[in-house]
């Protein structure tokens, strides 16, 4: 186990994570279809708002608005020569916000671009991951997540760049497939992805998104029967429905820390929020666990 995962679990109880990122900026200001990213050099000061209203909350450790931060994904919006500053300076705000009150692990999500298809080579893949991750340990990072993973040969190229820093790495991958929600979108179950992550060199394993915080139980259960590395979880806050036009995640702080205890008897080390969780989320989780 690397050293600074040994160090924050010393305490032996359940980790707070932040929620979701995405949505609190949306409350923020940006429009749908927007680049997330680019908000670390337009609007600093919002993107530290939400990453000090988690700190605030009870978040022992924060992300960075970095998800969407490498080359590939800049470019859609024409900031791909900006990547190594956009992740600079995403990791530096959650940072200031973070202050000595939480760890700060900077968030690192998929490309958009498809491997199987031929869109990118595993080589210019892997070149864009570290360029990103190398950003990110330059700035002050303590540990990278590789989250929101679908495609299992995408994650491993994400971890294997990510361990050259020698920060912890956490591997994430989304279940939100197959009739139990319990396959990636390439058909990866959550055994076969402890076994790709773990040989990637992925020091703690995970899920995050694509389905709401009920169904991580049982996820996070195959994943503690096939590993002995901590668990990361970060469900989303129920489904989504569409109301007026807007996208509404209905279910209640409450009713979202209803699901700790049964997350942690199932083994999970580390929980937090994803899609359409706030920082009242954060605190009923942190109220739930006795923290």
């Amino acid at each position: 186990m690397h050293e600074t995962i040994r160090t924050i679990l010393e305490a032996g109880r359940p980790i707070i994570l932040d929620g979701g990122w995405g949505t609190q900026l949306q409350a923020r200001g940006l429009s749908i279809g927007d680049c997330p990213d680019t908000w670390n050099l337009d609007h600093p000061d919002r993107v530290e708002a939400v990453a000090r209203d988690y700190v605030d909350a009870g978040s022992q450790i924060i992300l960075t608005n970095t998800f969407g931060a490498n080359r590939y994904t800049l470019a859609k919006c024409g900031w791909e020569d900006k990547a190594a500053e956009v992740n600079r300076a995403g990791v530096e705000l959650s940072k200031r916000a973070a202050g000595d009150r939480a760890c700060v692990f900077a968030s690192i999500g998929p490309s958009g671009v498809m491997l199987m298809m031929g869109e990118v080579t595993a080589d210019e893949l892997r070149a864009a991951f570290v360029e990103q991750a190398e950003a990110m340990a330059a700035a002050g990072a303590e540990g990278l997540v590789i989250e929101t993973m679908s495609d299992p040969d995408e994650a491993k190229l994400a971890v294997e760049a990510a361990k050259t820093t020698g920060l912890p790495v956490v591997g994430c991958m989304v279940f939100d497939t197959g009739p139990d929600n319990d396959r990636t979108m390439m058909g990866t179950s959550p055994e076969d992805s402890v076994e790709i992550l773990t040989a990637a060199g992925a020091d703690v394993i995970g899920s995050n998104c694509g389905q709401g915080i009920t169904g991580f139980v049982k996820i996070c259960s195959r994943l503690r029967a096939a590993t002995d590395l901590p668990l990361w979880i970060k469900g989303n806050a129920g489904l989504p429905q569409m109301v007026d036009g807007q996208t509404v995640y209905e279910q209640t702080p409450e009713e979202f820390a209803d699901e700790i205890p049964p997350l942690v008897e199932a083994g999970a080390n580390f929980i937090g929020g994803c899609c359409g969780t706030t920082p009242d989320f954060i605190r009923a989780v942190a109220t739930k666990l006795g923290q």
